[in-house]
């Protein structure tokens, strides 16, 4: 055999993934250590380096995600470490880094909260752009901690970040910082518990529950961590909160009365209205 990239291709195509010459290349780019760029219609592999593919294409038609295949996923400027104990890290999420970079200079000190990290990809991203700022991920899942730690040691952040196990339904969950945070980013999850069940086999069975479980109309996480946020953001700093489809609305509403107005909603590369930015107001001192 000869033409590799098109049996890999074919595969791909009877699985029914939605990119088959993406992934064929970016399987064939792994396996042979190459740049993508160089993968075409006449690339040879090796009998060992085929049945490497062989292997991943086994998984592929489980609707395992080619990235949880290969272990790991580009997002804004860097390549992140993922598993099944992540959130798949997306490109409609960029639009956070983004915005939050636009709200700080690039000599910021400040420091930044991520609020449900999984793999670290918003707050490592962020701080990479930002050298001088410190922050804490926070994370339910212990296991979502370790790889977010993982990646912070790959791009030289460990000195910057802290990652804190915690629930943010818990309680006293602010009680966990000594000090109030200058900006913090989340994408809570935001599915509809009854909508689970009829995700795409490679979110429904790949995707921590976890990170995808948003209660029963899916606003559940926002309700929350709108009591919290003015227990722990600083007067003039900004929460920037990733919306599912048609959720951006009703996200404000809810933050109505937390003492956080709303700046702008921003829209992903698809035209959704993917990312709700809100800033606490500051106090006024009381004239005598």
């Amino acid at each position: 055999m000869t033409e590799y990239l098109d049996f890999i291709v074919k595969d791909l195509v009877a699985t029914g993934v939605d990119s088959p010459l993406l992934e064929a290349k970016l399987l064939m780019a792994e396996v042979l250590h190459k740049p993508l760029q160089e993968i075409n219609k006449d690339t040879a592999l090796s009998e060992t380096e085929f049945n490497e593919i062989k292997n991943c294409l086994k998984q592929r038609k489980a609707h395992k995600p080619l990235d949880k295949i290969l272990g790991h996923r580009g997002f804004f400027k860097f390549d992140y470490l993922v598993n099944t104990d992540v959130l798949t890290p997306r490109p409609d999420s960029e639009i956070l880094v983004e915005e939050a970079l636009q709200l700080l200079a690039e000599d910021e000190t400040g420091k930044i909260l991520d609020l449900g990290t999984g793999s670290g990809c918003l707050i490592e991203s962020i701080l990479s752009e930002r050298p001088l700022m410190q922050g804490v991920a926070v994370d339910i899942s212990e296991k979502a901690l370790e790889t977010a730690e993982q990646n912070a040691n790959i791009l030289g952040l460990d000195k910057r970040i802290c990652f804190l196990r915690g629930d943010w339904f818990s309680e006293n969950f602010a009680d966990n910082f000594s000090e109030k945070f200058d900006i913090v980013v989340s994408n809570p999850p935001y599915i509809p518990t009854k909508d689970i069940e009829n995700l795409a086999p490679e979110v429904r069975n790949y995707d921590p529950l976890s990170a995808l479980d948003g209660g029963e109309d899916g606003y559940a996480s926002y309700r929350r961590i709108a009591e919290i946020a003015p227990l722990i953001i600083k007067d003039g700093g900004y929460i920037l909160l990733e919306a599912g489809y048609g959720q951006a609305t009703e996200i404000v509403k809810i933050f109505a009365d937390s003492g956080l107005f709303w700046l702008k909603t921003v829209k992903d590369l698809s035209g959704t209205e993917r990312c709700v930015i809100m800033q606490k107001a500051v106090a006024q001192s009381k004239k005598i």
